[in-house]
């Protein structure tokens, strides 16, 4: 681990010393994660052989590990009461919990278990003194154990809401379900980052040494825009809440923090056993697909999974965005139940680009290693056997790869092909990754697999919950046409949402954050100035220095990405600077234009993709401004001012744009269909305090 803070100037070693003790103190403090719970006891072994630990997860649910029943009695079940001992007048405690069956099964065989018992009716432990096997026919206890009265479950803890910083970020009370599991009510967030998620990490804040979390759908997709819902999320792997300083959603692309809350450090809360059931206030409208009956949307939507049963053989449909060199895997678990590579039956599906054809091959997967000729993930021809899996159809359109396959019920291989029912659900697996040179499956990525169990049942009937990969992604609105300031002298810059697929890239050509510069409340307007000419800027970007998120000091440079503040040095001389920088008495540079913080805000969601014009889309806006006044800069254009300059933040990349600079009297061409020749006012340069305009005409323009 190195120095990945900046440091202070002429002081790296000692700086990165103090960060590794600090660390080091930090990681110590930090308590492990309690496995089960706490510990009531084990049970006492009276008859059939019962053993097992007996663990409280919460108030209401309990762990049993290493549970051991020979199963031969005819009607033992799992029991509780709070009579002195264990008798007739107990309550029945059913496993599994979500039966099927008209009356709670009997108890199986185990020999080695682990079992989470959700007390029934309500009941918390507290209010009961056992928990027993007990056979009802014969009124029997075959092994019990006692609840302490002093005993304390673990219990979920509640935070306080997000830190509100930007993008309109905002929740009620953020509570720790369990080690893994957040709940947060009442989420609001405009949804205008481009590339933002839910993020977890260490440190005193947030930053970019993080990790991104599934949202509630369990997708890694940036965040959409959310109005009041309740959510719940999961930490990923083998991530817990004991691992973290805080939760924050953050801005990947553009390193910011939009809002977070800490996690405490004494942290108490159930272990992570599967007890949390992740419930959410939002839905999801879906639209069935027409071209086939049966359809599955798995790995956070990305691959949909069509199926009919033919005969003895079943046809599968695989559909994804796949890039060049990439597979998508398919096929039956190794283990029913959860998600098993070693022992599956996958057939791995892709666009073969040295022949423009669509290939399968059925794979044996003995090793979680490279195929080396004798074991790992493996086609079954390399192993000598044979390829079952035989291509119907391919395509490439739309940016969506689809193959269509074949192959038999029944494993044609014992040892290397597995049954497909048609009578239950079974578990599958599916993955994305990239071929090798030999065109065999390579190492997938975590991510690109599945990771929860997923169920499939080949003979059902329409059973369809896909919305169409080609909609998923489609080409997206109409860009909103530029607007251009001619003859204006007189400017306000305050920052605004960056208008989606209609506004800042489609314009630019340039990556956004989510905001921009609104200028004269237009949209990253183009401006025309006249070279020896005055102009004044009153600016609104911000002036607190501690929360970057709304910190954006104005400045005119040549440099079309901006962000002069956040290069580094030999990158700061490639810029030329006109206006809103000066330097220090050591040679730093800092920004003069800084004041009250303006932003143009959505009153809901962004709502620019249903936005036909610019002006609509204002209309779903707000403006809010902090106290204070804002910051003035005036700049007078000198001769040698290039064509073309830029309006640009002195913190970030990518939130202004074009400034062209004209000779006095210059005939200005506006492009596009509704071109203009205007010739420019003379200038007087009004008071600070009134404003009064000159010529102001908005042109909108096609490029």
């Amino acid at each position: 681990m190195g120095c990945r803070v900046p440091p202070p100037r002429g002081a790296l070693p000692q700086f990165c010393a103090i960060l590794l003790v600090l660390n080091a103190e930090l990681t110590a403090s930090r308590r492990t994660e309690p496995n089960f719970g706490r510990t009531i006891g084990r049970l006492t072994q009276y008859a059939h052989g019962i053993r097992g630990t007996v663990y409280a997860v919460d108030e209401s649910t309990v762990f049993v590990r290493g549970f051991a029943y020979d199963g031969t009695a005819p009607d033992a079940f799992f029991w509780v009461g709070d009579t002195q001992q264990p008798s007739p007048e107990g309550t029945l405690v059913p496993y599994p919990e979500d039966y099927t069956t008209r009356d709670p099964p009997v108890l199986t065989a185990h020999t080695n278990s682990d079992i989470l018992l959700r007390l029934p009716g309500g009941k918390r432990l507290r209010d009961i003194k056992w928990i027993s096997v007990w056979c009802r026919r014969f009124t029997v206890n075959f092994g019990e154990v006692s609840i302490p009265p002093s005993l304390d479950p673990p219990r979920p803890r509640v935070l306080p809401e997000f830190k509100r910083l930007a993008h309109g970020l905002r929740s009620g009370n953020i509570s720790v379900l369990d080690a893994k599991t957040f709940y947060i009510p009442n989420l609001h967030y405009d949804g205008a980052g481009p590339d933002a998620y839910f993020w977890v990490g260490n440190g005193s804040e947030p930053n970019p040494f993080g990790t991104k979390v599934p949202n509630e759908m369990n997708s890694l997709n940036p965040l959409r825009g959310y109005q009041g819902e309740d959510i719940e999320i999961v930490l990923p792997g083998k991530l817990t809440a004991y691992d973290v300083d805080w939760l924050a959603v953050w801005c990947v692309e553009y390193r910011h923090n939009f809002g977070h809350v800490y996690i405490p450090k004494d942290l108490d809360v159930p272990p992570a056993l599967g007890q949390t059931k992740i419930t959410t206030s939002s839905t999801t409208s879906q639209t069935p697909f027409s071209a086939a009956n049966n359809c599955k949307e798995i790995l956070d939507k990305r691959l949909q999974v069509r199926w009919e049963i033919q005969g003895d053989h079943v046809q599968v449909t695989l559909s994804a965005r796949l890039r060049k060199e990439q597979y998508m895997a398919f096929g039956l678990s190794g283990a029913e139940g959860r998600p098993a590579m070693l022992g599956a039956d996958v057939v791995v599906a892709y666009w073969d680009s040295r022949t423009n054809q669509p290939r399968v091959s059925d794979y044996t997967i003995t090793h979680l290693a490279q195929c080396d000729g004798e074991l790992g993930v493996c086609p079954d021809s390399r192993l000598g056997g044979s390829n079952d899996a035989v291509v119907v159809s391919g395509s490439q359109k739309g940016g969506v790869t689809t193959i269509t396959y074949r192959r038999p019920l029944a494993a044609s291989e014992p040892i290397k092909d597995r049954e497909i029912l048609t009578t239950r659900a079974q578990s599958v697996i599916a993955a994305f990754g990239p071929l090798n040179a030999r065109y065999e499956a390579n190492a997938h990525s975590f991510m690109d697999t599945t990771r929860s169990d997923v169920q499939l049942d080949f003979g059902a009937q329409n059973d369809n919950n896909c919305i169409g990969l080609a909609e998923l992604d489609a080409g997206g609105p109409e860009p909103w046409p530029p607007r251009v300031l001619v003859g204006v002298s007189n400017f306000t810059a305050r920052i605004g949402p960056a208008g989606g697929k209609r506004g800042y890239t489609p314009i630019t050509g340039h990556p956004s954050w989510g905001i921009a510069w609104y200028i004269n409340d237009l949209l990253i307007p183009e401006i025309y100035v006249e070279r020896g000419k005055s102009y004044i800027f009153l600016v609104e970007g911000g002036d607190d220095r501690t929360n970057p998120a709304k910190f954006h000091p104005f400045y005119i440079s040549d440099s079309s990405e901006g962000g002069f503040g956040q290069k580094k040095e030999e990158d700061q001389r490639k810029q030329r600077v006109f206006a809103g920088v000066a330097y220090d008495n050591e040679g730093y540079p800092y920004p003069t234009t800084v004041g009250r913080y303006c932003e143009w805000i959505h009153k809901t969601t962004d709502q620019s993709a249903t936005s036909k014009t610019f002006e609509d889309y204002m209309q779903t806006l707000q403006l809010e401004c902090s106290d204070g006044e804002p910051a003035v800069l005036n700049w007078t254009v000198a001769h040698e001012t290039p064509d073309l300059v830029y309006y640009q933040c002195y913190t970030h990349n990518n939130l202004g744009w074009k400034i062209h600079v004209v000779d006095p009297g210059t005939q200005i061409n506006i492009p596009g269909d509704r071109s203009a020749i205007i010739n420019l006012a003379p200038f007087s340069p009004p008071s600070y305090f009134t404003v009064t305009a000159t010529l102001v005409i908005l042109l909108a323009f096609t490029t």
